[in-house]
């Protein structure tokens, strides 16, 4: 077999891996049941600041924001930024929601969030090229086997979606402490060289979290139970 078969996420057209866990509890499930409904993805028409949040604004976006830790401090220390995330697994949506509805009562709500259950794909389309200021792919699905290659979110065609979609300048940031994920990332990343700038200029840079990157559980649990080492990838949106 072979990684290298034709076809990326933007190609296939479907969702891979868990939709829910264990049962949400009582509180989570009022949480999905009430506070999404106010905060998720209109239904249709193009996705900008002036739709989601009323005014002009730096838009963040976040593909597969696990539990909404990541999503949720940046939120918290850009009050003045749109931040929207998509992840398909129920679970991590109602973490996300606890984390912007305030915790339960441990700090204020964060009010520049906004959530879609469900493919990334579906809402980066939506957006008009040209409008996002940030972009977040932190420890995707690996999917170290070379026939699932293609299921990767680190291919061609969605770093194409990605160029597009950022501004000149803008920041696309990729996370993993997965060894295979990393080669074949960094492979695609020098195919799109004309389009991005990696910003690192020694290993530290990539070896080290740069401020206002949060260690996430998972990247925790990553470093400390499995002993991985993690990479942080900054690449900027050539002109």
């Amino acid at each position: 077999m072979t990684a290298y078969k034709p076809g990326d996420p933007t190609t296939i057209n479907r969702l891979y891996g868990r939709a829910k866990g264990k049962p949400l509890r009582q509180g989570q499930q009022a949480l999905v049941d009430e506070l999404l409904p106010q905060i998720a993805m209109p239904a249709e028409g193009p996705i900008t600041a002036e739709a989601l949040f009323g005014e002009p604004r730096p838009l963040h976006f976040e593909i597969g924001f696990g539990g909404g830790e990541h999503m949720a401090f940046r939120a918290d220390m850009l009050p003045d930024h749109g931040f929207i995330g998509a992840e398909p697994f129920l679970n991590g949506v109602a973490q996300a929601l606890t984390h912007v509805s305030g915790d339960n009562g441990a700090h204020p709500p964060i009010p520049n969030v906004r959530i879609h259950h469900g493919d990334a794909l579906e809402v980066l389309r939506r957006i008009p090229d040209g409008s996002l200021s940030f972009l977040y792919l932190l420890h995707p699905d690996p999917w170290p086997k070379a026939r699932h290659a293609k299921r990767r979110m680190m291919n061609d065609g969605p770093i194409d979606m990605f160029a597009a979609k950022l501004k000149p300048g803008g920041e696309f940031r990729f996370g993993t402490d997965h060894a295979i994920y990393l080669r074949h990332a960094l492979m695609v990343m020098r195919r799109h060289k004309h389009q991005f700038e990696w910003l690192a200029r020694e290993a530290r840079d990539f070896q080290v979290r740069p401020g206002g990157w949060p260690e996430t559980r998972y990247e925790h649990k990553a470093r400390t139970v499995y002993g991985h080492e993690v990479w942080y990838f900054r690449y900027r949106r050539r002109g």
